[in-house]
């Protein structure tokens, strides 16, 4: 097997020094001056933030014992009504930070997510496997248009997703946060459809024997040493998909499997790959539209919703799709999100209801889809 050359960003990525070396710092002991001056302000703190947190806590109980009964009344195919949502938007934090204990010893510097070299490195090191890279993005880009077409997904779709996730402009091996001028990502995620670590974990359990079938069947195409290269491959799939079932079938395990292991960040390297990488895309996008169709929404979902749905998740998505327009307009994003999740989404907070944020995705994928990358994969369609 022939290996291809790294896109810019992959080069740039590759040359990051990944050796984490944290010194602890010698810990001094403040002195009473000191100590009184942070007692007084974390007393300032409680009055204002203790209020608050009252507030707050109740707020995100009621969006959750909420959340229960539309999945209650969803099992028994029963309508939703205004009074399955929270109509008012979460109360919102303005007061000052909570003051930094100085008798308290430093945090723990958190270790810095994987980049792509990372996810290549541990492939190779823990299953002999090296991503087969395209020449091209373009080259990726039809694999990935042809891989979609054939499980169903529409151009419009498939676009429209690539379009808002990216911005129209990203590559095969475009990883969060990573930019010509950016090295830190600021997730795992990657490519077209900025499928995370834990995402790909979860996929090769859940469909490794469907992926193995088709790289099977391709291989029969193949003769002399890129048939054993390509069989080559296989093999380290089935050792990254048996890695992957290691652990019991739940979203939990997959994500530690993910985060915390050299193999689960190895596995992640599979969505590089021009023959496995697709398969793995398109799945999670398929994930969602099968999922519509268990719930009993058999008309086919735009590009905004099934980025709803990747957006939000299937559960949260779904909701918000079969929701009627009279609700989206008065339905705040919150009741879709987990407090933390809520607060670090800009367009959750932002758009504050479910028509604006539905509205927003669409005006994006409208204008993203005008950028030179997103015209390259209609084109391949």
């Amino acid at each position: 097997m022939v290996r291809r050359r790294l896109t810019p960003i992959l080069l740039s990525a590759a040359l990051i020094l990944t050796a984490w070396v944290a010194a602890a710092p010698a810990q001094t002991v403040p002195d009473e001056a000191t100590m009184a001056a942070y007692r007084a302000k974390l007393a300032a703190w409680e009055r204002v933030h203790g209020p608050y947190a009252r507030v707050a806590d109740a707020y995100w109980d009621q969006v959750s014992d909420k959340r229960k009964i539309r999945n209650a009344k969803r099992r028994a195919h029963e309508p939703m009504t205004l009074d399955d949502y929270v109509l008012t938007q979460p109360p919102a934090y303005d007061g000052p930070p909570r003051p930094a204990d100085p008798s308290a010893p430093p945090a723990p510097e958190r270790a810095p997510i994987p980049v792509l070299a990372d996810f290549i490195k541990a492939a190779a090191d823990e299953f002999g496997f090296v991503p087969d890279l395209p020449h091209s993005d373009g080259e990726f880009k039809q694999a990935y248009a042809m891989a979609a077409s054939a499980a169903g997904l529409t151009r419009d779709q498939v676009v429209g997703v690539y379009a808002f996730e990216t911005g129209g402009r990203g590559s095969f091996d475009t990883q969060a946060g990573v930019t010509a001028t950016r090295s830190k990502p600021i997730s795992p995620a990657l490519g077209y459809n900025q499928l995370l670590s834990t995402n790909t974990v979860s996929l090769l359990a859940e469909f490794g024997n469907r992926y193995l079938a088709a790289m099977h069947q391709k291989a029969v195409m193949l003769r002399g040493e890129k048939r054993h290269a390509f069989d080559r491959k296989v093999e380290a799939l089935k050792r990254m998909i048996a890695y992957c079932r290691s652990v019991p079938a739940r979203w939990s395990e997959y994500d530690r499997l993910a985060k915390t292991t050299t193999g689960g960040w190895g596995v992640h390297a599979a969505v590089l790959d021009i023959d496995i990488g697709p398969l793995l895309q398109v799945q999670k996008l398929v994930d969602s539209v099968r999922f519509a169709r268990a719930k009993g929404h058999n008309a086919p979902l735009s590009a905004a919703e099934l980025e709803l749905m990747n957006l939000t998740g299937d559960g949260n998505g779904i909701d918000m799709v079969t929701m009627p327009e009279a609700l989206r307009r008065r339905v705040p994003t919150a009741n879709f999100f987990q407090p933390n999740g809520y607060w670090r989404n800009p367009i959750a907070k932002r758009t504050g209801v479910v028509a604006n944020l539905i509205a927003e995705i669409e005006a994006s994928m409208q204008r993203e889809a005008q950028s030179p990358g997103a015209k390259d994969l209609a084109a391949a369609f």
